[in-house]
Formats: structure tokens, C-alpha cells, sequence
């Protein structure tokens, strides 16, 4: 199994800026992507932003170029540097790791996903 914990939730005012972060931990296959995805109240889970386990970044189009995602796979980590912050962004963001495990034949793609962290972007 994987683990995925968060880090960097808290309140930030509008225009400010933010990193979260995302560790891995457990039987980590080199097939991956990871990525973040957010949930405001009231309103459904969105994607963020994802990377592979190449690096290739994937965002989604409200972020207009504020955000970026990057990663470590040496220490297995994932992090979304956030700037410009609107109040729309106010959400529980949590680490999603889209990987082919092995751990039971035949091997099939799983998502494993973290606690979550809330952050809220207001004045």
C-alpha cells in the first residue's frame, strides 16, 4: 500500500501565496502520476494539477498559470506552489498518486489519495 500525507493547509489572504506539499510513503511503483485535486464546499472534486513520473505536468485551466507542480522522486515527494491566490481557490486539496501496482496479479492501475488539507484564502 501507499500512504500520502499532506502538508501546508492553513489561511492565506487573497493575492498571497502558498505551498503544499506531499509525501510518499510504502510500495511506491515507478509507474505513476501524482497529482492534487481539490473539493470547495458545495461543489465537486476538481483536478488541479498532475505530473508523471517523468515529469510531464498537466493543469488545469483556472489555474492560469499560477500554480505549479513539481516533484522529487529521490525523496518522494509532491508539491503545488500556489500564487496569486483568489478566495475561489478556498478548498480541501488532497495528494492523489495514479499508479499500475503489482502488489496483486494481474497488476492493475489504483489510486491511492490522501487525508486531505484545507486551506482558505481570505481577508
Amino acid at each position: 500500500q501507499v500512504q500520502l500525507v499532506e502538508s501546508g493547509g492553513g489561511l492565506v489572504q487573497p493575492g498571497g501565496s502558498l505551498r503544499l506539499s506531499c509525501a510518499a510513503s510504502g510500495s511506491i511503483f515507478s509507474l505513476n502520476t501524482m497529482g492534487w485535486y481539490r473539493q470547495a464546499l458545495g461543489k465537486q472534486r476538481e483536478l488541479v494539477a498532475t505530473i508523471t513520473d517523468g515529469g510531464t505536468t498537466n493543469y488545469a485551466d483556472f489555474v492560469q498559470g499560477r500554480f505549479t507542480i513539481s516533484r522529487d522522486n529521490v525523496k518522494n515527494t509532491m508539491s503545488l506552489q500556489m500564487n496569486t491566490l483568489k478566495p475561489d481557490d478556498t478548498a480541501v486539496y488532497r495528494c492523489n498518486m495514479h499508479t499500475f501496482s503489482t502488489l496483486s496479479f494481474p497488476g492493475k492501475w489504483v489510486d491511492y489519495w490522501g487525508q486531505g488539507t484545507q486551506f482558505t484564502v481570505s481577508s
